[in-house]
């Protein structure tokens, strides 16, 4: 394809015998990688929570051993979770993309192999540091200063190979997921450094202001842009449908970068900060609903008379829900902003109900659909189309189907505005306090384990599938 070629949707993208066979020309070692070592992290992480779930039912379950208690074994969960799960798999999911939509290939896979390598080596001193207690007592930012140096490197390595690649592409308009992936690599650049180390010079009110900045715009806009980054790109791939609209998504994509830096101060209404930057925070928080209003409608129109694709399009169903997820938590988000709200929900479950109806509704189910692509490709696609319903229902199944996500996850575990500690106080004993922390492990949301969750009622028995849907109805490259 010639340079002044342009292409304005992933289901543009040619689907002939000679674009199939340019599949070949992708090594996709860097890829493989980051996303083998993801799923590998996801399960370890999740087994992780599952044992701190267990210690709201047993508090005294593991002892006093010092690198099992939960203040230690909580930053390890959260940051397992977050880089060594979630921001690996969106970097090996980027190096999957990247290279196709530009039409070339990854401008270095050994140096993608070294990022990956270092990226490992990161994630393996977390865990160490995490467990020996040694980090900066700060949401998110808990990484000891010796390895927020090591992130920086190995995301100016990943940003050079990702912005160097772009830069030789054969297409001269770049599509939307191209614009989320970039902008995320900056976006991270800027959030991380103010994160992890221009908050080692503040104090007081200000270093919780700067944290709470962070906490809000990593999850904004670190995670978030990858999971419609890779929705963008899938969602026309596995209709074979055109995207909607192109204008339309790139109103959604500036106007995410414009407004949600500036929200990150809601997590701290009615606090010591100033009234004005609380409503600042509040405004911008509902100014929100632009871009999630953009980035639905267009996935909606995009599906316009495709929807009974979904009765066999396993990607899709996952994609598709992520989306109805994106759309519920982002009304959430700005709602629960409100003064009025926030009195009330604050400092409750709400609120980490809210960032796992994020962090699991939509980014997982959108990020997995291409976790063991290449494998499938040596699999029989009939009985992986089988496999992938079968984990399709007993993720339904095993989450309490949508309704229960949506639900007992977002209204809930959100409405659960006591917390379980308060029963003591309500009750005057400890079997009250006993049943609340049952129902938290009964429903682990709350605590981000749903994936690996103890299933404490005698009907709700374990229901796994194979790790196949992405098996089915696989997209043409």
């Amino acid at each position: 394809m010639q340079g002044e070629a342009s292409i304005r949707s992933a289901g543009e993208i040619p689907v002939s015998s000679a674009a199939r066979a340019n599949e070949s020309l992708h090594e996709d070692t860097t890829a493989k990688l980051f996303l083998i070592s993801s799923i590998s992290y996801f399960f370890i992480v999740g087994i992780i929570a599952v044992l701190i779930a267990a210690k709201f039912v047993w508090p005294q379950l593991l002892g006093t051993i010092p690198f099992l208690t939960y203040g230690r074994l909580r930053p390890l969960h959260v940051n397992g979770m977050l880089f060594g799960w979630l921001l690996a798999a969106d970097m090996g999911l980027m190096y999957y993309v990247i290279p196709r939509l530009c039409g070339v290939r990854l401008w270095s896979e050994k140096l993608g192999v070294a990022t990956a390598a270092l990226w490992n080596v990161i994630i393996l001193g977390a865990v160490v540091s995490l467990l020996m207690g040694w980090n900066q007592g700060l949401e998110y930012a808990e990484l000891p200063l010796p390895l927020d140096v090591m992130v920086v490197v190995a995301w100016i390595m990943f940003g050079a190979n990702i912005f160097a690649t772009v830069a030789t592409r054969k297409y001269t308009q770049m599509y939307v997921t191209i614009w989320y992936c970039l902008g995320t690599i900056l976006w991270t650049a800027f959030v991380y450094l103010t994160g992890n180390f221009a908050v080692l010079f503040t104090t007081g009110v200000n270093q919780a202001n700067l944290n709470w900045m962070y906490v809000h715009n990593a999850v904004g806009l670190i995670f978030t842009p990858v999971g419609l980054a890779i929705a963008y790109y899938f969602i026309p791939k596995s209709s074979n449908t055109p995207l909607f609209s192109h204008k339309l998504s790139m109103i959604g994509f500036w106007s995410l970068a414009f407004v949600y830096v500036w929200t990150g101060a809601h997590h701290m209404l009615h606090g010591p900060i100033s009234q004005w930057l609380q409503t600042i925070a509040i405004v911008f928080s509902l100014m929100l609903l632009i871009p999630v209003w953009a980035v639905v409608y267009n996935f909606f129109a995009t599906m316009k008379g495709q929807w009974d694709q979904l009765r066999d399009n396993v990607q899709l169903k996952f994609l598709m829900t992520g989306v109805i997820f994106y759309l519920l938590t982002c009304f959430q988000g700005p709602m629960h902003s409100l003064r009025t709200v926030n009195a009330i929900v604050s400092k409750t479950d709400w609120i980490p109900g809210h960032a796992h109806g994020g962090a699991r509704g939509i980014l997982l189910l959108c990020d997995r659909r291409v976790l063991l692509r290449r494998a499938a490709h040596l699999q029989d696609e009939s009985l992986l189309r089988v496999a992938g319903q079968l984990e399709f229902l007993a993720a339904a199944h095993r989450r309490g189907r949508f309704l229960r996500d949506a639900l007992a996850g977002w209204i809930l575990a959100g409405l659960a505005v006591e917390q379980p500690c308060n029963s003591v106080h309500r009750y005057g004993d400890q079997s009250q306090a006993g049943l609340d922390r049952k129902v938290l492990l009964r429903d682990p949301d709350v605590w981000g384990n749903r994936d690996l969750c103890l299933q404490h009622s005698g009907h709700d028995g374990w229901l796994q599938g194979p790790i196949g849907e992405i098996g089915s109805s696989l997209a043409v490259n």
